[in-house]
């Protein structure tokens, strides 16, 4: 049986984009498929005691600004920080993201919203702006994110907030393959290592 490469992430983070913009080359590379798992960053790091030191430190922040931009240019796609992430509705986007994932069609509802927050950024916390993204998509977006927001879907990132923790995950992106955690965009060559060890 081929590999499953799991992406357990949230749309807050740039890295977690970045690392996305890879998956469909390994998946096309090893034959594996991908399974997606959005969660609420900001409540995992709660539930494990992890901190946002790049908000809490001035020079690590101006840091991640210039390696985002090296790593963007190593793998050829735009990346740009958001000046609108306070406005935007980060849970909204991953209960999204079950939804379109429900539809079979995650990976387009994650390369969509991701090249609208950190590709050629958008205030996607315009309502407007976001049902663009997302109609341009080829989704009904009024009608995804307003199924998004049944109880269903807000207990279900709950639930994948929580089976994170409890699987070991302390950030975004987390990848696994079979039961060996990668965390960072950075580790990727350990990624394609494990998926031909699986192979």
């Amino acid at each position: 049986m081929p590999a499953l490469l799991e992406f357990h992430f949230d749309f807050i983070s740039p890295y977690s984009y970045l690392a996305s913009t890879r998956l469909p080359h390994l998946a096309a590379e090893h034959g594996v498929s991908v399974s997606y798992h959005p969660f609420n960053l900001v409540e995992l790091m709660q539930q494990v005691g992890n901190r946002p030191t790049t908000l809490e430190c001035r020079n690590k922040g101006l840091y991640v600004d210039a390696d985002l931009r090296r790593w963007a240019r190593l793998y050829q796609v735009d990346c740009a920080a958001t000046p609108y992430w306070p406005r935007i509705d980060f849970a909204e986007l991953g209960r999204g993201a079950l939804a379109a994932i429900d539809e079979g069609r995650g990976a387009d509802y994650i390369n969509a919203v991701y090249a609208a927050l950190f590709g050629q950024p958008l205030d996607l916390g315009q309502r407007p702006l976001l049902l663009g993204v997302l109609d341009r998509a080829g989704f009904a977006g009024a009608e995804l994110l307003q199924r998004a927001a049944a109880p269903e879907y807000v207990a279900r990132l709950q639930g994948n907030t929580a089976a994170a923790a409890r699987r070991g995950v302390f950030g975004s992106p987390t990848l696994f393959v079979g039961e060996e955690m990668f965390f960072g965009n950075d580790r990727l060559e350990f990624v394609t290592g494990a998926l031909r060890a699986a192979a």
